[in-house]
């Protein structure tokens, strides 16, 4: 019986990894598959993981209908075994709709990966409409980590150094940016609330909590 399988995370818990992952464990059974992503960070047509694996894929653009797609490369004498979706959260709820019927009218596993919720703690449409419709939901296993150490469970966006909470909800960057670009940070729900990234608490902590008291003739502090 195929499936719909959503596997969410937040930002750097190794989504695009898996995905070329199981992409290559069918390959490696003589099964052939379509990927698809949108907005990836290594441009458009690739799905690309932080380890610097990537492959080609096929941009699903905004409008794009997937199942006609499919349902195209098939009668031109293409092959699908599955179907692979990165970067699924910046789909349209009606494209997520299309990935549904693939496995209902076509008999196709379609494994989709994305985060769940943006920089705002909202859900991304694409995620919710998964998340209604999937047959299966796995969060993936690779916990990321917050700066402070605990479990990562929120998405932040910085701009020029600075953590955000108001803007577009899609808004391309990475983890890796430098401090005048758009970039992103996992936080733990705790720092998130507090908008403390990384580079606030480096600079908090360079900050001293009590200024220095001069003391008294005698010795002793006023």
């Amino acid at each position: 019986m195929s499936e719909l399988v959503f596997f969410s995370g937040t930002m750097d818990c190794g989504k695009s990894t898996l995905a070329l992952q199981i992409g290559h464990n069918r390959a490696a059974r003589g099964l052939e598959g379509v990927i698809f992503t949108r907005d990836d960070r290594a441009g458009e047509g690739r799905l690309s993981s932080r380890l610097g694996l990537v492959t080609d894929a096929v941009e699903a653009e905004e409008g794009m209908d997937l199942y006609a797609y499919l349902v195209a490369h098939l009668s031109r004498g293409g092959r699908a075994d599955y179907v692979i979706v990165d970067e699924a959260q910046f789909l349209a709820p009606v494209q997520i709709d299309q990935l549904a019927r693939v496995v209902d009218d076509l008999d196709l596993d379609v494994f989709a990966f994305g985060i769940t919720t943006d920089f705002r703690t909202r859900l991304f449409p694409g995620s919710q409409r998964l998340i209604e419709l999937a047959d299966r939901i796995e969060a993936l296993q690779v916990e990321a980590l917050c700066w402070c150490g605990a479990r990562a469970t929120h998405n932040a966006r910085t701009v020029d150094g600075a953590m955000v909470v108001e803007g577009a909800q899609v808004v391309v960057g990475d983890v890796r940016q430098s401090a005048a670009d758009v970039g992103y940070e996992v936080l733990c729900r705790r720092h998130h609330l507090r908008r403390m990234t990384s580079a606030a608490a480096r600079a908090s902590a360079l900050s001293p909590d009590v200024l220095p008291v001069a003391p008294t003739r005698s010795g002793a502090p006023d």
